[in-house]
């Protein structure tokens, strides 16, 4: 009962936070879907970071991490490379063009069917993979946890997981489609609080019944019997996280922190440049947060517990049941929920940004004043809970079903990657290219989806970073050969470079270097 006490006192403060800061009276496009272009960096920061990190991740890279151990935090680490890219090449470049929704920026580069592409795929990458996968993820955690509290609903695991997705998705359109991005944001803020301190805890007890941080140096898995799980590099033929998956990792970081509507809505949202570029830096440095509280404590199980779970993603589960007391068990759970909402809550923003900007005023009703935008894009995110929730069971059915023996983030990485190299080849074309072909970029985005299927379905055995690498290197060179032959290469790499003060360059420099050293100490 404590713990349930303290779950509905977390839903009863984010309602009141949420409802506080809800839409009143008309607003402007701009207000509901940027926030009035006002944002500052240390809510850039924590609203960017608490959307990167979903349940998913506290269930799903604590599984795999349990697996394949420190190796697994390259995921998180290697995100400072896209971090930076973004932060002094791409969103200058958006800043400069007061654009919206990425998919302008590509327009004005590569036309409307371009642009088109982008925010359709972009829209159905969200709503359907990482919105269906946000919601099974936390209602998996939420029956791992607390099965004899929601066993109520009813004895099948099937039928409890998907009136949970249910619910937790219609809690977080309720409050966004009040406020728009200020609601996301300061129900962010609450929640970034409660994500960071829940996973904390769960460091601080696992530490203690391990022995130590220095005992996970001594541990030893079933996957690598020769050497301890604190390695960053594992063998390149390794089937899941080879070293030389570290290629496709950063290719595709290009697309997730430097092209990616959902984390840069409030980059595009932020009062100036240095805001902007300050916000995403720190936003940078909580990576190295979330190696701690997700990598850390499942590597520690495997001291603590032994690796006899026949289901990896129980992990996160088995260390919150083993570890924790009743009460801080209900504050982790908070935490879940906390890093579920935030996610979730971006992704109804930002689906309804693209729809409603993108889509619905510049293709089928152009003569749309704000407030018939705003009330799209509230339509829009009563759409995408459908949308969303209709994934989410077909992921609980395979769940259940073949996804048990092996981490489930690697499935869903594979299946995001179909869309994500295509975008890859977007942003890079866009800003390395002079005028590329508009006809060349669109054949080449549209054949990266089929060309990464052939090469599964050709070399089924190669590891799918490397097959994105292929993928992304191959599209790449379709365009820039042709534009290389027929206008040059006369960009300075130098001049992409946009620094907004000199102590924000070193603040870069810093992340570069802490980046490369990490590399080396933990390889």
């Amino acid at each position: 009962m404590i713990d349930a006490g303290i779950i509905f006192a977390y839903f009863a403060v984010i309602m009141v936070v949420g409802w506080r800061s809800r839409s009143r009276g008309k607003v402007t496009a701009d207000e509901y879907f940027l926030s009035s272009r006002s944002l500052k960096w240390p809510s850039i920061a924590v609203s960017t970071i608490a959307t990167n990190i979903s349940a998913g991740h506290f269930i799903s890279v604590a599984g795999s991490a349990y697996v394949f151990g420190l190796a697994q935090a390259n995921l998180e680490l290697n995100a400072i490379f896209g971090i930076l890219m973004a932060v002094f090449v791409f969103v200058p470049l958006y800043l400069r063009a007061k654009v919206t929704t990425i998919s302008q920026f590509f327009e004005d580069k590569f036309g409307p069917k371009v642009a088109l592409a982008y925010s359709t795929l972009m829209m159905v990458l969200y709503a359907c993979l990482y919105l269906g996968m946000s919601l099974f993820w936390a209602s998996y955690a939420i029956d791992s946890l607390f099965g004899e509290l929601v066993g109520f609903i009813s004895t099948d695991q099937i039928v409890r997981l998907c009136v949970l997705v249910v619910a937790l998705g219609s809690f977080s359109a309720f409050y966004t489609y009040l406020g728009g991005l200020s609601a996301v944001v300061r129900t962010d803020a609450v929640q970034f609080v409660l994500l960071v301190g829940g996973g904390l805890i769960t460091v601080g007890l696992a530490m203690y019944h391990l022995g130590g941080p220095l005992e996970l140096w001594e541990l030893r898995s079933i996957s690598y019997p020769d050497t301890h799980p604190m390695h960053l590099h594992l063998p390149a033929s390794d089937p899941k996280l080879p070293w030389v998956a570290l290629i496709g990792m950063n290719l595709l970081n290009l697309n997730y922190w430097g092209a990616n509507q959902v984390i840069l809505q409030r980059a595009l949202a932020a009062r100036s440049l240095r805001h902007a570029q300050v916000g995403l830096l720190v936003g940078g440095l909580f990576k190295y947060l979330m190696v701690l509280i997700l990598i850390i404590p499942a590597i520690a199980l495997i001291g603590i517990h032994g690796q006899t779970l026949d289901d990896p993603d129980q992990a996160y589960s088995t260390l919150i049941n083993t570890l924790l007391p009743t009460g801080l068990r209900g504050l982790i759970l908070c935490g879940l929920f906390a890093s579920l909402m935030s996610t979730v809550d971006s992704i109804f923003n930002s689906v309804s940004t693209l729809w409603s900007v993108d889509i619905y005023k510049r293709h089928l009703r152009p003569e749309a004043n704000d407030e018939q935008v705003v009330a799209m894009g509230k339509k829009a995110i009563l759409g995408t809970l459908f949308v969303g929730v209709s994934f989410a069971f077909v992921v609980v059915s395979i769940k259940s079903g073949a996804g048990r023996g092996d981490a489930f983030t690697h499935w869903f990485n594979e299946l995001s990657y179909y869309i994500k190299n295509g975008f890859v080849l977007l942003i890079c074309a866009a800003v390395f290219l002079i005028r590329p072909s508009r006809r060349l970029v669109l054949l080449a985005l549209a054949t990266s989806i089929p060309m990464y299927l052939t090469l599964k379905l050709a070399v089924p055995e190669l590891n799918y970073f490397v097959r994105a690498a292929i993928v992304i290197a191959t599209s790449f060179l379709l365009v820039a050969i042709p534009t290389w032959l027929r206008n040059g290469w006369r960009i300075p790499l130098a001049s992409l470079v946009q620094v907004s003060g000199r102590d924000v360059g070193r603040f870069g420099v810093v992340m570069a270097a802490s980046l490369v050293a990490c590399h080396i100490v933990f390889h």
